[in-house]
């Protein structure tokens, strides 16, 4: 199936939102916890709140995370399962390459 006008500039910029360590610790203990605050996301990330809120700004604004309210709490959870199997993927990926095909 051919690509259609646009997609390839909406992959390139969902690989930068992917490429950076913080964010990607953000999105690996969302895959382990699905649902967390921006405080135990941080702490699970090892980044500070405000780093933390960030990454998340630009994860959702990428479509990779979601929020939800609950009072005065927001919990963040990925918006879901292509992110992970992407990572997955990617990982699989980086063992082969390392380990010489």
């Amino acid at each position: 199936m051919p690509w259609r006008d646009g997609e390839v500039d909406e992959l390139a910029e969902t690989f930068r939102v992917l490429a950076d360590p913080g964010r990607l610790r953000v999105i690996l203990a969302l895959m382990e916890t699905p649902e967390m605050h921006v405080g135990g996301l941080a702490e699970a990330a090892g980044l500070s709140e405000t780093a933390c809120s960030h990454a998340l700004r630009l994860l959702r604004t990428a479509h990779v995370v979601k929020r939800r309210k609950v009072g005065r709490s927001v919990l963040y959870s990925l918006d879901d399962d292509h992110v992970s199997g992407l990572l997955g993927l990617a990982r699989d990926h980086v063992k082969h390459a390392r380990d010489g095909r």
